[in-house]
Formats: C-alpha cells, structure tokens, sequence
C-alpha cells in the first residue's frame, strides 16, 4: 500500500537520504575499517557493532527511498473551517471530560505522544474534513468507540520541527 505523503514530507525524506548517505554512510564504513583492524573477527565485539550500525543505516536509506517510490503526494490544504493537515485541534473528549489538543499529520509523522495524530489513526479518520462545534464518533473497533467535540480549529503552517518516524 503506498503511503499518503505531503510535498513537506517528500522533502524531509530526502533530507534524511541525502544526510545518511553523505554524513552516516562514511562514518559507519569507517567504524568498520577501523574495527577489523583490530584482529581476530570472530571475538571482535567493535567490529560486529559497527557492521551491525552500518547495515541498519543501508537499511533505513532502502526503506525511505521505497517509501518515495511508492508514495502518493496529497495536498495538505483544507477548507477555512474543516479539519485538514496540520491542523491544531482541540477536542473535548466526552468519556473523560477533558479536553486535549492535537495536531492532525500524515502517518509517517505521528507521534500520539507528541500530540501528533495520524489521519490514519480512528481519531484522525474520524475528525479529518469536519468543522469546529460538530461532535463526532470515534470508531475504535466494532464493538467500541467514543464521542469528542471539535472546540477549534488552527490552521498550523509550520511543520519543520516534525521528524520521520524511524522503524
């Protein structure tokens, strides 16, 4: 299934490529040279250790550039008054009486921890395209959900402190 990306996400990606392949990719070549001329393999702990950092960092560069690949780019523009990407929300859950604020991002970007939530998520999915006041059911699974209430809406422009979340 190819994964939802904004043009800010494309961006961040090869950002990420580009500093792995330029900056982590010699250092971790390096770290290996350095290690196996330490002598005998088989009991060299360092020289596993910096094989092992050098081939999750081949791996994270395949996984991004596949990830690029298979993309398809959607637009992080909403209507005045709906929900959309980057949007900052809070939202009075019904359940606990509280109310929290979110911010709605595309999948490789949530963080839940973060305040971050994903439009794939069942609160982002349920919220996305919805307008401040309306009061929306949470599908969690078939047998569960809860109700929140959109208070607010801001429309966030700034996402370059958001990081790509790592596998």
């Amino acid at each position: 299934m190819a994964e939802k990306l904004t043009k800010s996400d494309v961006k961040k990606i090869e950002e990420e490529i580009q500093y792995r392949k330029l900056v982590v990719r010699p250092a971790a070549i390096e770290a290996v040279k350095e290690a196996r001329a330490h002598g005998d393999l088989s009991e060299n702990f360092e020289y596993h250790a910096a094989k092992k950092d050098k081939n999750q960092n081949d791996s994270r560069i395949r996984y991004l550039e596949r990830m690029l690949k298979t993309a398809q780019i959607i637009s992080d523009e909403s209507g005045a008054d709906e929900v959309g990407l980057n949007n900052t929300v809070e939202l009075y859950m019904e359940d606990d009486d509280e109310v929290e604020t979110y911010r709605l991002v595309t999948s490789i970007r949530g963080s839940s921890l973060h305040g971050l939530i994903s439009t794939e998520s069942p609160l982002g999915k349920a919220i996305l395209g919805k307008k401040a006041g309306d009061r929306v059911y949470v599908k969690v699974n078939e047998t569960a959900g809860y109700y929140v209430e959109i208070r607010s809406i801001d429309k966030t422009t700034d996402d370059s402190q958001d990081k790509i979340r790592s596998f």
